[in-house]
């Protein structure tokens, strides 16, 4: 799942690179397809009960699921980009919502909250606690930025396929829920709104927008629960050059 993560983090980082006013979603999503099968790997979300893109591409209100197309970024938005990788048979899945050009500070305020929720409910993959450890730390690091968590969308379980047990929630009592244990990995991926937390579903039935459109975000990370604590399998957070300083270690630890 490492190296599946490491294929993920590197497609995010040749897409970043291209995201920019007047280019279109599709554009990305082709980009995406063509540098994932180039690594090896393939993209697990093509195909995927029918979904026709290798990427999700949501700008501004839509917070999840955007079938890439014409739509052209504009200065301004923000992009949220969602992508998964499977490598023999393992997959890795992880999110970051870009900035187009240059943002105002309320849509800065959205991204860097969310972000940080992200880095709070990792900090809490720890085995011994709970679901609602993780979910209580994501809920409280959004609210205090002064956002909104999307409820009705949550994390998951991941490994041979995309989605397994257990459900992973953005909010939450802490000591509640599942207990947390070693040798699971979890996709943990806060979904906020700069307003309220209702959504609608699009007309093409995957995008989901934000009931009151107001601007959305959302960031992922795959961690894996270890006795050392949480392990991040889809670093894009860390610069290239400690990524590939930390590449010898976790080879051992998948071997071991």
């Amino acid at each position: 799942m490492a190296r599946a993560g490491e294929i993920l983090v590197a497609t995010l980082e040749e897409l970043e690179t291209r995201i920019k006013p007047g280019v279109s979603t599709e554009a990305l999503d082709e980009a995406a397809e063509r540098f994932i099968r180039s690594r090896g790997g393939v993209p697990t979300f093509k195909g995927y009960r029918g979904f026709p893109g290798s990427i999700c591409a949501s700008p501004n209100a839509m917070i999840v699921h955007g079938i890439p197309g014409p739509y052209r970024l504009k200065d301004g938005d923000v992009l949220s980009v969602d992508v998964g990788v499977t490598l023999d048979g393992w997959v890795a899945d992880a999110a970051r919502t870009f900035a187009v050009g240059e943002i105002d500070a309320h849509a800065a305020n959205l991204l860097e909250g969310t972000e940080a929720s992200l880095h709070a409910g990792v900090a809490q993959c720890v085995a011994g606690n709970r679901m609602g450890d993780l979910s209580h730390a994501i809920q409280t690091t959004a609210e205090t930025a002064g956002l909104a968590v999307v409820r009705s969308l949550v994390g998951h379980g991941i490994g041979r396929s995309m989605h397994e047990d257990p459900q992973v929630p953005n909010y939450g009592k802490p000591a509640k829920g599942p207990l947390l244990e070693e040798g699971m990995v979890l996709a943990v991926e806060p979904m906020t709104t700069a307003g309220r937390a209702g959504v609608r579903v699009g007309a093409d039935g995957w995008a989901i927008y934000t009931e009151d459109a107001s601007l959305a975000a959302h960031f992922e990370f795959t961690v894996a629960i270890t006795d050392a604590g949480p392990k991040v399998l889809t670093p894009w957070h860390l610069p290239r050059a400690q990524r590939q300083s930390d590449a010898p270690a976790k080879s051992a630890a998948a071997a071991g």
